[in-house]
């Protein structure tokens, strides 16, 4: 094997430690006092897609409630030559920037003033063009008993070197049961929605990075981006992944790195010191008052694969229940009060029902949706 090869098996096998040490949503450290440091997570899309920040608090390490949103900012991007871009509240503390025509030789910086009085300023930053990505493949790994996911591309000019991707997870799955009757105005009827048919969506919690500064070519190859146990029943009818590339400066990138390395202790989750991680935004009102992130600016390169591997095992669920249609006398139990869904007509004279309790027969309440996705 040579020196290259050596040398990108382990960039990778060191990447691939920090990517699934840590399987949370991307959060700053939070620390050891009662101070709300204000988060701005996000980046300038200086590609053909919208602009997305969201702004939200730091908080204590014991405390288990959702973190505060910042509503009412006003947030602006600003180019050197004094162009000025200022983004639209769309709710829940996001801001968004619609698409434009940017300069790509230009530099921009981000301004934050909060409805309290507060303003933030990040440095200026020049935009990094990200290169596509050249494929996506999967392979199963049996002493995992997973597939692994894996991503391949390059610059050809050599000039991106550090990278970053996120990725969206779409899945279908079945209820254990299929429910096809309800009951409307104390009647049994044959039920319109389906609701045994479901697609799920993930979001990548880990923070994936890449580099090839010290390869003597700008080359990602099989790169390995998530793992999806065969236990899941991610993969039982059909998986889908969106992945998304962005180029880095070398300053993002070691603060990316820095960053992960405070997610992935085993102790307390957020060891280091706030200061060594606070990115590139400072206060401009108040230099105590610290603000976690960092501000780039980048297009965004896309690719999709979607497979149907049909690995896993069907869901399984308790034997159903018979209940009459009709209430006997001074009784509820019944197929018009049960609380459980109908399944199906049972008997000789459909006079009773296969009842299951909604974990069986619906697959919302595992948390997805029946909309059919539109790339289905």
């Amino acid at each position: 094997m040579g020196i290259r090869s050596i040398t990108l098996c382990a960039l990778l096998a060191v990447l691939f430690a920090v990517m699934y040490s840590c399987i949370e949503p991307f959060s700053p450290p939070e620390v050891n006092s009662d101070e709300n440091y204000l988060v701005i997570d996000g980046f300038l899309n200086v590609g053909n897609d919208t602009s997305k920040i969201e702004l939200r608090h730091s908080q204590n390490v014991n405390q288990n409630k959702a973190p505060i949103i910042e509503t009412g900012a006003k947030l602006t991007v600003e180019q050197e030559t004094g162009e000025k871009y200022e983004f639209i509240e769309s709710g829940g503390g996001l801001y968004s920037l619609p698409p434009r025509q940017y300069n790509m030789a230009g530099k921009y910086r981000l301004r934050v003033k909060t409805k309290d009085g507060q303003e933030y300023l990040s440095e200026y930053v020049t935009v990094s063009v990200t290169p596509v990505i050249d494929s996506l493949t999967y392979k199963l790994d049996a002493g995992q008993n997973a597939m692994v996911f894996y991503v391949n591309t390059h610059d050809a000019q050599g000039k991106t070197q550090f990278y970053r991707w996120k990725f969206e997870e779409t899945w279908e799955y079945r209820s254990a049961y299929g429910t096809y009757l309800e009951v409307i105005n104390e009647q049994v009827v044959t039920r319109t929605q389906d609701i045994n048919r479901c697609w799920a969506n993930k979001n990548s919690g880990s923070i994936l990075l890449g580099s090839t500064v010290k390869l003597t070519s700008d080359v990602i190859k099989n790169l390995p981006l998530n793992i999806v146990p065969v236990s899941t029943n991610k993969l039982y009818i059909k998986y889908s992944i969106l992945v998304k590339q962005y180029g880095l400066s070398r300053p993002a990138f070691e603060y990316w790195t820095s960053l992960s390395k405070t997610t992935q202790g085993t102790g307390s989750l957020f060891d280091p010191q706030p200061s060594q991680v606070t990115g590139n935004i400072y206060n401009t009102t108040d230099s105590k008052k610290l603000a976690f992130g960092y501000f780039s600016a980048s297009t965004q390169e896309t690719k999709r694969i979607t497979i149907t591997p049909n690995l896993g095992t069907y869901p399984r669920c308790f034997a159903p229940d018979t209940l009459p249609i009709v209430c006997p006398p001074r009784s509820s139990d019944c197929a018009t009060k049960t609380p459980q869904l109908l399944l199906s007509y049972y008997g000789m004279r459909s006079d009773s029902v296969l009842t299951a309790p909604a974990s069986c027969a619906d697959c919302r309440t595992e948390g997805g949706t029946t909309n059919r996705p539109s790339f289905w």
